[in-house]
């Protein structure tokens, strides 16, 4: 687990497209009180080049989270979700769903391909703060990660 005690850096994978929400999220997580690593990639099919370390991504750390999209281009996030929750050396690695629908449907297979997590990407400035504080709070300062 990455703690400020540890010294440790947490490694995020942000799956994100949409170049504002890539933004708030890489601000918000720069400004954490927790050392983290970010990487983003902008599709599917990068995303897991980069978990495969293939490609332009050869020697890419593994991440000990993913934030997840579900609509990127390429390969859309559920396609994502399924093939990497079916990869024995990838499925522990733990995925937050951080999208902009709220449809049942989105939720419901979120769920059924194993994601930790499936939050709705508030639109006003001030919820995504909290969302993310949030999210801060539970997954970077309490659950334990696989070393």
């Amino acid at each position: 687990m990455a703690t400020i005690a540890t010294g440790k850096s947490l490694n995020l994978l942000l799956v994100e497209d949409n170049a504002a929400d890539a933004f708030l999220i890489k601000g918000f997580l720069r400004n954490s009180q927790l050392p983290n690593t970010l990487h983003q990639v902008q599709d599917g099919e990068a995303a897991m080049a980069f978990l495969r370390q293939e490609d332009d991504y050869a020697g890419a750390p593994r991440p000990s989270l993913i934030l997840l999209d579900l609509n990127l281009p390429k390969k859309d996030g559920r396609e994502v979700l399924e093939e990497l929750k079916t990869d024995p050396n990838l499925k522990a690695i733990p995925v937050i769903i951080m999208t902009g629908s709220s449809a049942d449907q989105d939720i419901l297979r979120s769920y059924q391909l194993q994601a930790s997590c499936y939050i709705t990407k508030p639109s006003d400035l001030n919820e995504f703060n909290r969302t993310m504080a949030a999210l801060e709070n539970f997954w970077l300062n309490y659950v334990k990660f696989p070393q």
